[in-house]
């Protein structure tokens, strides 16, 4: 799907314009809220493209920040009624985290760290499946099934070379070292990171043990970057009930700095190679010794 055809982007794009004519007037988003006789982080939501916008509350808040031009007020309006479409990922049911994958779908690079699982986007359908069914409990066959789906679905991007999509993933090493499923399809998954890694839009370097303490070890992030606004983005947290996404520009810039501090820590890419192939040879040595694994 092309980002223009993203109704989260479209959403985004939409809330930044009103966002922009809520500062122009002058108002605060509470006395918005105040005077409109809705909640405050509604405003919020609108704003930052979490939540659908209707032509109604464009209509209301232009008409609030005293907009005169109709024809502007109803450009407007239209692109609202365009982003309350769904999104492709609804054919998959319900998704706990769609607006990341909305955002995900509408970004032009994303710089990940992963400290305890390989990146969604990089992993094998075998790795996903064991993430899946180890990970989430309580969920049914069918749910864990369309989920799988759905990832193998969101990888259909990154995988395309042809496509403006840059992705960088520093991995912890407990990553390679935690078996996920069985030795065999940690190696099968370690092969596979490598052989993703050669391609020009993708890089992956490897965060080792002896590195000691660094400024990811309090968990996963990533870095959502948008070609349509250059020095803006979104830092996404993933968290097992409620995930976190910060647009602050202070947050973004925080975690870039994070970021240029791991990539400066890890191991480079052709090392980090050698690193995961030579990983992938100890789960293929551990598989073959072990009298119960799986083949």
């Amino acid at each position: 799907m092309a980002a223009n055809e993203n109704p989260t982007v479209r959403r985004r794009r939409l809330g930044a314009e009103l966002r922009r004519l809520r500062l122009a007037s002058g108002l605060t988003s509470t006395q918005v809220a105040e005077r409109l006789m809705i909640s405050q982080p509604k405003i919020s939501h609108l704003e930052n493209g979490r939540r659908i916008i209707k032509p109604r509350d464009v209509r209301d808040l232009c008409a609030l920040y005293g907009v005169n031009d109709a024809q502007f007020v109803d450009v407007l309006m239209r692109q609202a009624r365009k982003s309350g479409r769904q999104g492709w990922w609804v054919a998959f049911g319900e998704v706990p985290y769609a607006v990341y994958i909305g955002l995900e779908t509408g970004a032009s690079s994303i710089h990940s760290y992963e400290s305890l699982v390989m990146p969604g986007l990089l992993q094998t359908p075998d790795y996903a499946a064991a993430v899946l069914a180890e990970t989430i409990p309580l969920a049914t066959p069918e749910q864990r099934a369309a989920r799988l789906q759905l990832r193998l679905s969101r990888q259909h991007r990154a995988h395309h070379p042809a496509r403006p999509f840059r992705l960088w993933a520093v991995v912890d090493e407990s990553a390679l070292r935690r078996v996920v499923g069985s030795p065999d399809i940690m190696r099968e998954q370690l092969e596979h990171l490598n052989r993703l890694s050669t391609q020009p839009h993708i890089t992956v370097q490897v965060l080792p043990h002896d590195v000691g303490a660094h400024p990811g070890i309090s968990g996963q992030f990533s870095i959502l970057a948008f070609a349509d606004a250059p020095g803006k983005g979104t830092v996404y947290l993933e968290r097992f009930t409620s995930d976190l996404y910060l647009e602050k520009r202070s947050d973004v810039q925080h975690y870039s700095v994070m970021y240029e501090h791991l990539q400066a820590t890890a191991l480079n890419p052709y090392s980090s190679r050698r690193f995961i192939a030579q990983a992938a040879r100890d789960h293929a040595r551990t598989n073959g010794a072990s009298p119960h694994h799986r083949s």
